[in-house]
């Protein structure tokens, strides 16, 4: 049976709690709450905003974008990690107020499209959203001299999408890693998946895409995944935190076993 998204309601709650936005390295910005990280890429020509989020978030997100110095109808484009709603819920809202150009990886783009139709889990509802480009695995998303790659990471979505970054701090180059979702959900099936049966591949496949990459930056879609909350109390005060290679590694390899671990149960039962 394939049920509403289980923590909608709380991270909803979480999602309109602000955390401080701040710079994060170079031109890259947390604009997100304290559940669901939304990032802000600053160029000459325009910005660009990685997932807006549920639409009760939006607001929440202007009001960091604009305490930061920036000003949210100078977003050109929308990126997000995953269709799920509490990364895109927002994404029409934030398009009426900044009229960006949606970009959503190949998989993804009927949910947003269509506002929830197709996603193999979840029924949840939202507004439809027009897709003005859909993107494929190493495809780069360009504006104002800065590029962003999409790496395509299935699994806990088709197009569930990394996004890496280089950055300078400090006349240093940085790889920053946005990571999509290394999460196998609730209710998640592995094994004889109708609604989709190259799920347990697809995971496979993102995980050998994540050991590929050389972080030096860690984030993700969600602050938990890289400590967010622990880390920002640090952030000015001696080493950049969220420079964390080891933490990323440590995170992947303990996402995959916890995959793998899964996998094997669904496969006795």
């Amino acid at each position: 049976m394939r049920l509403l998204l289980p923590v909608v309601f709380a991270a909803l709650a979480l999602a309109e709690t602000p955390f401080p936005p701040h710079k994060i390295a170079g031109n890259l910005y947390y604009t997100g709450s304290v559940e669901n990280a939304s990032y802000l890429v600053t160029t000459p020509q325009g910005h660009i905003l990685i997932n807006p989020s549920f639409e009760e978030s939006v607001p929440l997100i202007e009001a960091a974008v604009s305490k930061l110095g920036f000003k949210f109808t100078d977003i050109k484009i929308l990126l997000t990690s995953h269709a799920h709603g509490d990364h895109i819920a927002g994404c029409a809202a934030a398009v009426e107020k900044s009229g960006a150009r949606v970009m959503i990886m190949t998989g993804d783009e009927e949910i947003v499209r269509t506002g929830g139709d197709g996603d193999f889990q979840y029924t949840e509802r939202f507004k439809p959203c027009r897709v003005g480009r859909v993107l494929k695995d190493n495809d780069t998303v360009e504006l104002g001299g800065s590029k962003l790659t999409a790496r395509l990471t299935p699994g806990h979505t088709r197009g569930c999408t990394t996004w890496t970054m280089r950055v300078a701090e400090h006349g240093k180059e940085l790889l920053a890693v946005i990571v999509g979702s290394p999460n196998v959900n609730p209710g998640y099936r592995l094994v004889n998946n109708d609604q989709y049966p190259s799920i347990a591949a697809d995971f496979r496949k993102a995980f050998a895409v994540w050991k590929s990459i050389p972080a030096d930056l860690f984030l993700g879609a969600h602050g938990a995944y890289y400590g967010l909350e622990e880390k920002y109390p640090r952030l000015g005060r001696g080493p950049n935190p969220f420079i964390d290679p080891q933490g990323y590694r440590n995170y992947i390899e303990s996402k995959e076993k916890e995959f793998e671990t899964k996998l094997a149960a669904q496969k006795e039962n």
